[in-house]
């Protein structure tokens, strides 16, 4: 061997070591030891070098990029021996959907390794980092790394947070717009149905914040909150109604009152009535004004019905048992009603008939 970069570094009748500095790949091959003796012994051992992958690039990222817009992003590497593997990430996750390819270099042995990875642009991924990661054996478990951090143009996102959600009369109401996009959008407008705001002096814009104070009916309608940028303008609604006090607070004070009077009326008003009205309560305590109790006069009218219909009853009655008539004598026993005793009434009876039978007679 007769090389510059070949030391000898140790020789002895036992051993000869040498060393290799700068190693690149025209030193790998088959090396052989002799022993010039007689015969001749040798040993052999070959060589491999790893060709060690070049630092990645990425290539095909302009910046902004507008939402939407289709992004094809490559990472190379060439030197490699044997091939190197390369792996995307985005936000330390793995994107498994890219597109490898594999060419030979111009000396034969190592690889020179690329990936793209194709997806459109979101406001999602404003800010997001991909990495592109080159692993290989000869790195020593180190991978080389190279990394693009993405900026995405968007149209802004409004939204309206409102600091009441059950406005009333006399009550302020603030209404906050919310814009985000990139580029920051300008200062927003704010309208109500389709025209300028109508009372400056109750309605005041500050910024983003819209404050309404002193509510009132006429303030209904829909709020327009509207934000732009140099890509585009985007705007939301908020539709503001305010309630009326008093409906509020009708079913729980109104009512109540108006019971509370009626109960007291009714006992105030005479002795006999109080014994109803107390029913009454007792029945129904949240009954309202303008009821009233039970209709004397009918159930009296009901009562007196029933007892002439039962008068009647027991007259018809007697006068059907009246007409039946007791036991009487015939004809044949007529004048024996004075006789003192038995015989003689049989001698005095017309018709002297000493065993006349007795006869009942009916009237029908």
């Amino acid at each position: 061997l007769r090389d510059n970069r070949i030391e000898l570094v140790r020789a002895s009748w036992h051993e000869l070591s040498i060393s290799v500095s700068d190693v690149s790949l025209s030193d790998e091959g088959q090396y052989t030891c002799s022993l010039f003796t007689m015969p001749v012994k040798t040993s052999k051992a070959f060589l491999t070098v790893l060709g060690v992958p070049e630092k990645p690039q990425i290539t095909g990222f302009t910046s902004p990029v507008m939402e939407g817009e289709r992004m094809q992003l490559t990472c190379k590497t060439s030197g490699s021996k044997p091939a190197a593997d390369i792996r995307w990430f985005k936000n330390d996750k793995e994107v498994k959907d890219v597109k490898y390819i594999k060419e030979e270099d111009a000396n034969r042995k190592t690889f020179t390794v690329s990936s793209t990875l194709d997806f459109l642009a979101d406001r999602n991924d404003d800010g997001a980092v991909l990495s592109c990661r080159v692993d290989h054996e000869s790195l020593n478990s180190t991978p080389q790394i190279a990394m693009q951090v993405l900026e995405i143009h968007y149209t802004p996102l409004v939204k309206i947070i409102s600091s009441n959600s059950w406005p009333e009369e006399g009550q302020t109401i603030i209404l906050t717009c919310e814009s985000k996009g990139k580029p920051v959008p300008e200062p927003v407008l704010w309208t109500k149905d389709g025209g300028e705001l109508p009372d400056p002096e109750r309605m005041v814009v500050n910024g983003r914040i819209l404050s309404i104070s002193f509510l009132n009916k006429t303030d209904n309608g829909t709020y327009r909150c509207e934000a732009k940028n140099p890509i585009g303008r985007n705007s939301t609604e908020y539709v503001l109604i305010v309630h009326d006090v008093f409906n509020t607070l009708l079913p729980t004070t109104v009512i109540p009152s108006l019971t509370t009077a009626t109960v007291t009326t009714n006992v105030a008003l005479t002795t006999s009535t109080t014994t109803s009205a107390t029913a009454i309560s007792a029945r129904d305590p949240n009954a309202l004004a303008g009821q009233t109790g039970p209709d004397h006069a009918l159930i009296g009218g009901i009562v007196a019905v029933v007892v002439f219909v039962t008068l009647c009853s027991i007259i018809l009655l007697g006068r059907y048992l009246a007409r039946h008539k007791g036991t009487y004598l015939t004809n044949e026993a007529k004048g024996a009603e004075d006789a003192p005793d038995a015989d003689t009434a049989i001698i005095n009876a017309e018709g002297s008939q000493v065993n006349a039978e007795e006869k009942k007679e009916y009237f029908i």
